[in-house]
């Protein structure tokens, strides 16, 4: 395999293979596997490995095996969407980095799972996030590759269901085998390399022309410029901040429900679990059909700044929710509105990318405004609970969202 400047095609002859039937399945499954088997680790197993590891020093254990995973995420999202983008193998740009994410799961998993002490765990972890980042910008890539650009609301929600769906999946697959820690680990993964190797021979992926240059990682790599692109830095924000209001109730669901709903702490998973599924299940309905209309009429603002809006209200619903029916019918509107933004904000994305024809670098940095929530609210939430406890963060979720929606509006060049 090697590493050359990719070519842009000339946009008049770009011949789109737009692939459906079985390959969405395939598609789909590669996605989801891929983020179960990530979540099953953060939520769960990780925590449960550093139990193993060190009782009294568990919480610290597992802070650090994250916070290293993430920041290592951080870096890994838009260099492995370069270098995937310069690929010259005869595998194709993205097919290698499909197989690379499945043996980089695969075998961090095991490394997991006989991981003796902190220092190793965190390594462990290191490599399956790198397979997942290596998988998951192979896969988004996928869709500006493949799908002209008024089919892409399918395939984009797909993409954009992958986390409710994987979560659900992940975790089912890990209590599955439970309390066997090692079963508990090894099933997600194996699913997820299964799932990435037949989406790889599903794949129709062209190599990539040679060039004589080598590819360059500099700093560009890493960020674009939102002056010279102010359609894709408005994109990039307005998913900064609905993460933003994602990460806010995502993070500190169990703490919430605990002191506020009254949930036991012994079957706060069970209620954790109840309303991943309700989530999901609104996301599953409503997301491939917001895609599919916004495919017919051609318009992707008004679904993503309603849907956005929406997920407001949803978390504002949690803010006031006396009791756990309410809550959860604030999830399943928080679902409604999670599951169609990110179907078609994912299509409006892939439509003011700076290089459309090397979409995998531009992806990878849409993608830290992704993770970079996960740390931002962390850091965050301590203040905000002590001026109001759950209302003041939920309250800054809710601002978040309607902050996201407002970033859409100005957006050149898509409808």
């Amino acid at each position: 395999m090697s590493l050359a400047p990719a070519v842009p095609p000339d946009a008049a002859s770009v011949e789109w293979r737009n692939p459906r039937g079985h390959f969405y399945f395939f598609f789909l499954f590669a996605i989801a596997a891929t983020t179960g088997t990530l979540l099953a680790d953060s939520i769960l197993t990780l925590a449960l490995k550093a139990e193993q590891i060190d009782p009294d020093r568990s919480t610290t254990i597992l802070s650090i095996v994250v916070a290293v995973g993430g920041l290592t995420s951080l870096v890994a999202y838009p260099l492995i969407g370069r270098l995937s983008d310069r690929t010259t193998s005869r595998l194709g740009r993205r097919r290698p980095y499909l197989l690379a994410g499945a043996a980089l799961i695969g075998a961090g998993s095991v490394l997991v799972v006989v991981a003796p002490n902190t220092a190793l765990l965190t390594v462990a972890f290191v490599i399956v996030g790198t397979g997942c980042v290596a998988a998951t910008v192979a896969a988004s890539a996928i869709v500006p590759d493949q799908y002209a650009p008024e089919h892409r609301g399918t395939p984009s929600s797909m993409v954009g269901l992958g986390a409710p769906i994987g979560a659900v999946l992940g975790l089912f697959l890990a209590q599955l085998v439970q309390p066997h820690l090692a079963a508990m680990i090894l099933l997600p993964a194996g699913v997820a390399v299964l799932a990435l190797v037949l989406l790889s021979l599903v794949l129709t992926d062209s190599p990539q022309p040679r060039e004589k240059d080598q590819v360059k990682i500099g700093l560009g790599t890493f960020w674009v410029n939102p002056v010279r692109f102010p359609s894709f830095g408005l994109a990039w924000f307005s998913r900064l901040f609905i993460f933003l209001g994602v990460a806010a109730v995502n993070a500190y669901q169990a703490f919430y429900l605990i002191d506020v709903q009254h949930v036991d702490q012994a079957t706060v998973g069970t209620t954790i679990f109840l309303a991943t599924l309700i989530l999901t299940a609104v996301s599953l309905i409503f997301a491939p059909i917001a895609g599919k209309i916004s495919d017919r009429i051609g318009r992707r603002k008004p679904f993503v700044i309603v849907a956005a809006l929406i997920f407001a209200a949803g978390l504002a619903m949690v803010t006031v929710a006396t009791s756990i029916p309410a809550f959860f019918l604030a999830i399943g509107v928080l679902g409604l509105g999670q599951g169609v933004y990110f179907a078609v904000d994912f299509a409006l994305v892939t439509e003011v990318l700076p290089d459309p024809a090397n979409p995998g670098k531009d992806l990878g940095v849409m993608n830290l405004a992704n993770s970079l929530p996960v740390m931002i609210v962390p850091a965050a939430a301590p203040a905000l609970l002590a001026l109001g406890s759950y209302t003041a963060l939920f309250v800054a979720g809710v601002g978040a969202a309607v902050v996201s929606a407002l970033f859409i509006l100005p957006i050149r060049g898509v409808r």
